[in-house]
């Protein structure tokens, strides 16, 4: 995909698509004043018949247009406020992705500049635009047969500026350019690895998939293997994969983009190529979605390759363990009881909360880099899609300051999350008998406990968690990964590399 600015073009030079925006009650952007201008009325006639009412979403193509360059022209709705709010730019965004994937067009100038959105410069609305427009060009085929007709894919995206423009101003939507191309390539790609089925998706393919993205960047990494995991007394990631043929893995990325000897930012992301809950088994409906277990680590990894293409100044690991969780002979059974890597026992009530297990040993792990901060994100908690549904992710944490940053992040980014608690009295609720802990503290507050389990873990650094059971994929006709919080995440390594 290749993205280009372009000031000094005319709205009357020929292009294969031009892209305008347009109001309700038929008042027309500047781009699209300019049209009507030079198609003697044409654009103004076309929205008097009532056809077509510029909501926002709404998308018409069009060919033939008498006066200017453009063999097509694309109309997008933008609705009728004088700024364009952020939601119904993004619904926007999308909308004209689709239509443009649906059209098959290979290459579009976007003529949208004079799109005023709240609370957004043009620069940063541009990134909302590519990154809906890059988002409807996503495809996951690779187990279907080839088309008979090849499909036409969208190569090509220039983006037309006023001449008036500053050097500065031209640079600032280069940026944004840059980082919309780097979070769509980063979210696709994290969408390719959750979307694939668990056959292939293993733990071993997981991480060979990382080391393959890790090479081709420069990236250190280490993959650590059970013999590794028992010498280091990961007994509770063990544990869990103690019921699966597939061995798990722990992959360790370092991209070190910052100073020498730098504290890292260390995103740590849950792995479970597949979750049958193990012996607490799982209802069969959707069981086949539990490939999307991984979502967590598949962002993780997907966030650093993002930071290493946008050569960000910051030192980042990722650390992704990674298992699966299925019901055998030496499977964990309810009741037992694992140590962990940091030396707390864990009570297993019930087997099917296994994603705060694997991330505890990983957590411990994350210690030994003495990190900046360390953010965790996991498809953790039905009662997260309970309490917010699935339009953002829930953020909880042992720093205000580092829980700020990722509000802002999902506010900036529009991947948005919203903080819950983490009160001292809902660790009352993982008490065991037995041992120092259990791994579930009842159906009241479950999202809020399984964060307080994963506290008890990271003590000894600044650490926030982001739970995305609710935004991390999506059933039904459109079932598939979303690529979430990979936004979010980029956002903020892009925000600490700013304050560096």
């Amino acid at each position: 995909m290749e993205i280009c600015i372009e000031q000094n073009r005319t709205l009357s030079e020929p292009c294969a698509c031009l892209v305008v925006a347009c109001q309700e009650n038929g008042q027309l952007t500047a781009s699209a004043e300019k049209v009507d201008e030079l198609s003697g009325g044409f654009l103004r006639r076309f929205l008097s018949y009532g056809d077509f009412t510029a909501e926002a979403g709404q998308c018409q193509l069009l060919y033939g247009i008498p006066g200017i360059g453009a063999e097509r022209l694309l109309l997008v709705g933008v609705g009728s406020e004088k700024k364009l709010s952020e939601g119904k730019l993004q619904k926007a965004a999308r909308a004209l992705g689709r239509e443009i994937a649906r059209s098959e067009l290979s290459e579009i100038h976007l003529a949208l500049a004079d799109v005023a959105v709240a609370h957004r410069s043009g620069a940063a609305a541009n990134e909302l635009w590519l990154r809906g427009i890059l988002d409807g060009q996503y495809r996951f085929d690779q187990h279907r047969q080839p088309a008979k007709r090849p499909r036409r894919s969208l190569r090509k995206i220039n983006i037309l500026l006023p001449e008036s423009g500053s050097e500065g101003e031209r640079q600032e939507w280069q940026q944004s350019c840059d980082l919309a191309l780097a979070i769509s390539r980063a979210s696709d790609w994290a969408r390719d690895l959750a979307n694939q089925p668990g056959n292939i998706c293993t733990p071993t393919w997981l991480a060979d998939q990382a080391v393959a993205m890790a090479q081709a960047r420069g990236i250190a990494y280490e993959i650590l293997g059970p013999a590794e995991m028992e010498e280091l007394g990961m007994h509770l990631l063990l544990g869990v994969a103690q019921g699966s043929r597939q061995e798990p893995r722990l992959i360790v990325l370092h991209y070190r983009g910052g100073a020498e000897g730098a504290a890292p930012i260390v995103l740590v992301g849950k792995g479970l190529t597949f979750d049958a809950g193990g012996i607490s088994l799982k209802p069969a409906d959707k069981m086949d979605e539990m490939k999307y277990d991984m979502c967590g680590g598949a962002a993780a990894l997907a966030a650093i390759q993002a930071a290493a293409d946008l050569a960000l100044p910051l030192n980042i690991t990722a650390i992704v363990p990674a298992s699966e969780n299925l019901p055998d002979g030496k499977a964990t059974k309810p009741g037992d009881i694992h140590r962990s890597m940091a030396g707390l026992t864990v009570e297993i009530i019930n087997t099917d909360a296994e994603g705060r297990l694997i991330l505890a040993d990983a957590l411990t792990y994350a210690k030994r880099f003495n990190p900046e901060a360390v953010i965790d994100m996991a498809t953790l908690t039905g009662a997260c899609v309970i309490a917010l549904g699935h339009q953002t992710a829930a953020v909880l944490g042992n720093h205000e300051g580092l829980v700020s940053e990722l509000l802002q992040a999902g506010r900036s980014s529009q991947d948005r999350a919203w903080e819950l608690p983490l009160f001292e009295e809902y660790q009352e609720q993982l008490k065991s008998p037995f041992a120092d802990l259990s791994n579930v503290g009842g159906r009241p507050a479950g999202t809020i406990t399984a964060a307080c389990f994963l506290s008890r873990f990271t003590e000894d650094y600044r650490w926030a968690h982001l739970d995305i059971a609710g935004v991390a994929w999506q059933s039904g006709d459109n079932k598939g990964a979303t690529g979430r919080p990979v936004p979010l995440l980029v956002h903020f390594l892009q925000h600490r590399a700013k304050a560096h």
